[in-house]
Parts: C-alpha cells; sequence; structure tokens
C-alpha cells in the first residue's frame, strides 16, 4: 500500500474527473492522499473535499507566492481549519525566490508566522523551497531547536522538505534534525542523477513519496498530467536506487507518512 503525501486534488485540472482519479488510484494500492493547500481559500475547498473523501486527508496554510495575502487574522482562521479531523498538517510553507511573487521579507515573515502556529497546534510542517535553500534550512532549523528547548513532541516530526530541489548537506541537516525528504517525479527523470544518487544514501526511514500532481508527472509519462495512481512509479524507482523491493519501500515510506501525519489519529 502506498501513500501519496503531496497532490493538489482541489485544483481546476482535477473538475472533469476528481472521482475517478480517486478510483485509479486505489486501483494503484493508494489508500491515502494529503493535499496541501495554497491560500486561505483553498485551504477551506480542501477541507471539505477530505471530509467528502476517505482516503483525502488536508493540509491548510499559505503558499509563498501567495503571501501577499496574508492579513491580520489569517493565523487564526488557518487555526480555526487546523481544527477539523481530517487536516493533519500546516501547509505548503516556506520561500520562493524563483517567481519573485512577493518580497523575500514578506515571504519569511509569513514562513515565521505559520511556523509559529504549527508550534502551538503541534502539527508538522509541509515546506516549500524553490532557490531559498540557505534561507529556508535556517528558519526550520531554528524552529526545530526551540521546539526541543520547549520539550515539543513536535521536535521529533516537525515536517517534511517537499519536492526536495536542495543539495546532500541540507538534506543531511533536514534529516539529523528529523525533517523528512519528500520525492517527486523528478526522480524517475534521466538527468536527475544528483537527486537519485541523494535519494540513494539517505535513510529510508526519512523518505516519503509525492507526486505533486497535477504536476512533475514521472518518467515515462513526463509532461503529461500528474495524478496519485503514479506515486507507484516514483516509489519503484526510489526502490531500485535502494537495491530493494517495491514492497519494501512502500511499506517504509508509508509507515514514515504515518509516523509524521498521524493519519490514524485525526481520522
Amino acid at each position: 500500500m502506498l501513500i501519496d503525501t503531496h497532490c493538489h486534488l482541489d485544483l481546476e485540472a482535477f473538475d472533469a474527473d476528481r472521482d475517478e482519479v480517486l478510483v485509479r488510484a486505489a486501483a494503484a494500492g493508494v489508500r491515502a492522499i494529503l493535499n496541501p493547500s495554497l491560500n486561505l481559500s483553498s485551504s477551506a475547498k480542501i477541507v471539505e473535499l477530505a471530509a467528502a473523501h476517505a482516503t483525502v486527508f488536508a493540509a491548510v496554510g499559505v503558499h509563498p507566492n501567495d503571501s501577499t495575502g496574508w492579513i491580520e487574522g489569517s493565523a487564526a482562521e488557518l487555526s480555526e481549519l487546523a481544527g477539523h479531523s481530517k487536516v493533519v498538517a500546516i501547509g505548503e510553507i516556506g520561500l520562493d525566490y524563483y517567481w519573485e511573487k512577493a518580497p523575500r521579507a514578506l515571504q519569511q515573515r509569513v514562513f515565521e508566522d505559520q511556523l509559529e502556529l504549527a508550534a502551538k497546534l503541534e502539527l508538522p510542517v509541509i515546506v516549500h523551497n524553490r532557490e531559498a535553500s540557505a534561507d529556508v534550512l535556517e528558519m526550520l532549523l531554528d524552529w526545530q531547536a526551540e521546539l526541543l528547548r520547549l520539550g515539543s513532541p513536535l521536535a521529533d516530526r516537525p515536517g517534511v522538505l517537499h519536492s526536495f530541489s536542495g543539495d546532500q548537506a541540507m538534506a543531511e541537516a533536514a534529516v539529523a534534525s528529523h525533517f523528512y525528504v519528500g520525492l517527486t517525479g523528478p526522480l524517475t527523470f534521466k538527468n536527475a542523477r544528483d537527486l537519485q544518487q541523494l535519494a540513494a544514501g539517505l535513510p529510508l526511514d526519512y523518505l516519503l513519496v509525492e507526486t505533486d500532481s497535477p504536476y512533475l508527472s514521472p518518467h515515462p509519462q513526463r509532461g503529461q498530467r500528474n495524478e496519485p495512481a503514479k506515486v507507484r512509479l516514483v516509489t519503484e524507482k526510489l526502490a531500485e536506487l535502494k537495491g530493494t523491493s517495491l514492497s519494501e519501500v512502500a511499506a517504509a515510506t508509508s509507515a514514515n507518512a504515518e509516523r509524521l501525519f498521524r493519519f490514524g489519529v485525526r481520522q
């Protein structure tokens, strides 16, 4: 059984066949799907979607590219939504210095506000990072150190670096502070040797498999719309890199997802 720990089922790309996508996911052995949000309005929609489907879970948060929508009261609104039993994380949050859709200082403040909210609610974070590795890592390590100082149980499961794009040093520092590393379709790309080498060397106990649907469809379906059923292709590639079986990697990454997000506890 597989768990897709990052999929945007709420997006328009799935409006025509969302139910069929879920049926195909189940047929492929996907027993849980985590849908992070991008802004406040999508957070509410995603909670409704999760409530309507047994296998779908939600994360609520504001993506760095939507940081300009963060206002007084946003944290309170997210906190209220996070009270739903199907909400298992705060996300997708972080920093994006590639698109520059919000000033960096504002992105950092919104990221910090949501890290504080996650600590308060004792919910792990789903972290977006694009060309901002140094700042993302510094903020996360400072936050996790504060969780440790306060004796928070979240310090042992603070979150995941979604669709990991950093280097070996970043991955090792994150894992040393109990963050998980999320692997998506690019792991299967023929030119992704650095990412493949990194994934092969990281401890399996700290790896998660994701699709980031409808984006990042894995080889050999690169360029097509992605969907949760294709998380199997990412898992197969990870098993190949680890020199082990699909069933072993599926079991390990699913156990990791359960340990981080506690799907069973939140239902």
